[in-house]
């Protein structure tokens, strides 16, 4: 493709990830924040969203005592399953705030369980989750204009939402000096990514960053218009049938933990992929990795670091495919930046 890649979006919001920490770290209220929610009193918290937004939630349940995942596209399927007389609080998260589970979400809730606590993480300060009411308690954290990306797939929203969640729920920390650590770090690692369009992709981790496998995974099929299969898992599950998607053309990228006993296990996988399948291209990324990512704040803290490596290989994919990467599904319609045609049928 002769268009350079900083003339797309995507990129461009794959590189500002860092500026944009360093800034919204100094701008969050975080204290005041901490204190709303304590105030709720709560049953439990709850983490929700649709695709990417969703996978947010999985790595924070992973990291978080306490917390659960609840896809918003799970409740609105079955809003009684979930909505039972309980009072959680519940922490919605949307790029554009107006996915129709996002939306099915607020009705299910006004629904079956008014007063409970709701938590805005957004990023378009025009959107449902920014701008609609509440009969009970509720906090909306509109994140900078500039995450509300323009590209199709989700990359500066997806890691400032998970790091503004981090901030609030997670130990307490200096969370500008945090934040700081992390946009130097990715500074210095955006140049070390990109590889190599392979036939089909792997990502694998354990713990919180199996489900940064999972959003990394699903980057390269979002960015690659499905052209790049790619399948995630937990270092200890990929054994037990998925292995049999590696072909002698596959990227496997193992993102490994610093914890004991995880980094053995995900050690050891990389080495038993290296012996079976030596014409696939197996990355180690996390500390000592091929690619060296330090994780002194956890493994969620580091999620977004791993997930960029992703981000950077789909752009360059879809390059080498000669695809819209603002939107790789041009001409398609079956895929949209901001999902549509869901038709929602009441809290049964």
């Amino acid at each position: 493709m002769s268009t350079t890649l900083d003339t797309w979006a995507t990129w461009r919001e794959i590189h500002q990830q860092p500026a944009v920490w360093r800034a919204w770290g100094e701008a969050l209220d975080v204290t005041g924040l901490r204190n709303w929610i304590d105030d709720q009193n709560a049953d439990e918290v709850w983490f929700c969203g649709a695709g990417t937004s969703a996978y947010i939630g999985d790595i924070l349940a992973a990291a978080v005592p306490g917390t659960r995942s609840v896809p918003s596209t799970d409740l609105v399927a079955n809003p009684r399953a979930f909505l039972n007389g309980n009072r959680p609080l519940v922490v919605s998260f949307g790029r554009s705030g107006n996915s129709t589970e996002s939306l099915g979400t607020l009705d299910a809730l006004d629904a079956l369980a008014p007063d409970a606590p709701r938590l805005h993480i957004t990023c378009n300060p025009d959107g449902a989750l920014a701008t609609r009411t509440s009969p009970g308690p509720l906090k909306v954290i509109n994140l900078p204009e500039v995450t509300h990306d323009e590209g199709f797939a989700m990359t500066s929203s997806f890691s400032t939402m998970l790091l503004t969640a981090l901030a609030l729920f997670d130990a307490p920390c200096d969370v500008p000096a945090r934040f700081n650590a992390l946009a130097d770090q990715l500074e210095a690692l955006l140049p070390k990514f990109g590889s190599p369009r392979p036939d089909r992709a792997v990502y694998v981790g354990s713990g919180p960053l199996a489900f940064a496998a999972r959003e990394a995974a699903l980057k390269v099929m979002e960015l690659t218009a499905g052209q790049t299969p790619a399948l995630w898992d937990s270092s200890l599950g990929f054994r037990h049938g998925p292995k049999s998607f590696v072909r002698d053309v596959t990227s496997i990228t193992v993102f490994s933990s610093p914890q004991a006993p995880t980094n053995a296990y995900d050690t050891d996988l990389v080495a038993e992929l290296r012996a079976q399948f030596p014409d696939a291209r197996v990355t180690n990324i996390g500390p000592a990795g091929d690619i060296a990512i330090d994780m002194p704040f956890g493994t969620a803290w580091a999620a977004p670091l791993c997930i960029a490596s992703s981000q950077i290989d789909g752009v360059k994919w879809a390059a080498d495919l000669d695809l819209n990467v603002d939107n790789p599904f041009t001409g398609q319609g079956t895929l949209s930046r901001v999902v549509s045609g869901v038709k929602l049928h009441g809290v049964g």
